[in-house]
């Protein structure tokens, strides 16, 4: 083992939407092997994964404050996907902000999504229905709080432009994130239709987010791969557990492997003294 990831504070890494933390079928793939190979401290969220904000904020306070007695760090750095960079957000805002060193989001639905807006026009009673059935499956597979309806809400633009007010990018901890996309409707089956949609009513997306909802904070830019298919919002978590091609990288914006690349973002976090 090499410490070449070993931060000054440990790595907490915040899933997204639709799924939880588990033991034998982790969330992040081969990511967090890799970097505690490579020194790093790895734990997780372990929020609902369909709750709201502010209760996984909460789910997310309690596993942050087990770290910090775990390790005795005062503070951690937040590694967050998808609705888990909003959830990290709102912790900081409110009462953790002496408690987080960093936030990096990746593919982060931060501006919301004018193609839920046009979704949420459907009549309230059908949503609220959908929301409902979404969260018995759920409760079923684990969560304590399901709130579909909830989510829901958050990734429309009104919400999210609300949100961004209440919860203003701070200026006193290293704020990040990252983006990726495909490049058609076939470069994911996963996303396949959601791709084409999402393209329509809000531009270049990774199936499900678009690039320019992820900007916020110091924006490092939108990322693909090597070859015409591009990444999506479920290669950007290693849900196949292997590279996306053997072709090398010929440019920044090109990604070959996502293991690497979290290992590149940590490397980076360590240089700058986190």
């Amino acid at each position: 083992m090499n410490n070449e990831c070993c931060l000054k504070y440990p790595l907490l890494m915040v899933h997204g939407m639709g799924f939880r933390d588990r033991k034998h079928l982790c969330y992040w793939g081969r990511i967090p092997k890799a970097l505690e190979s490579q020194g790093a401290s790895v734990f997780f969220g372990h929020q609902d994964a369909v709750g709201s904000v502010e209760g996984n904020a909460d789910i997310i306070a309690k596993s942050l404050d087990e770290v910090l007695k775990i390790t005795g760090a005062p503070k951690v750095n937040i590694l967050a996907h998808s609705k888990g960079g909003l959830e990290s957000r709102y912790l900081f805002n409110h009462g953790y902000s002496d408690k987080i060193a960093s936030i990096t989001t990746i593919d982060t639905p931060h501006h919301g999504s004018k193609t839920v807006d046009f979704l949420m026009r459907a009549p309230k009673w059908m949503v609220k229905a959908a929301a409902k059935g979404n969260d018995v499956w759920h409760k079923i597979l684990g969560d304590k709080h399901p709130d579909s309806y909830a989510c829901f809400d958050i990734l429309t633009t009104r919400t999210a432009e609300k949100f961004n007010i209440d919860n203003p990018t701070p200026d006193n901890i290293l704020c990040q994130s990252y983006g990726f996309k495909v490049k058609g409707s076939f470069s994911d089956s996963v996303f396949c239709i959601t791709y084409p949609i999402v393209r329509r009513f809000d531009g270049d997306n990774d199936g499900m987010v678009s690039t320019a909802s992820m900007h916020w904070a110091d924006f490092k830019g939108v990322r693909t791969s090597t070859t015409h298919r591009g990444i999506s919002h479920a290669d950007v978590v290693d849900m196949r557990r292997m590279r996306f091609t053997s072709k090398s990288p010929a440019r920044e914006d090109e990604v070959s492997d996502i293991v690497p690349f979290y290992i590149g973002i940590v490397k980076e976090l360590k240089e700058l003294g986190y």
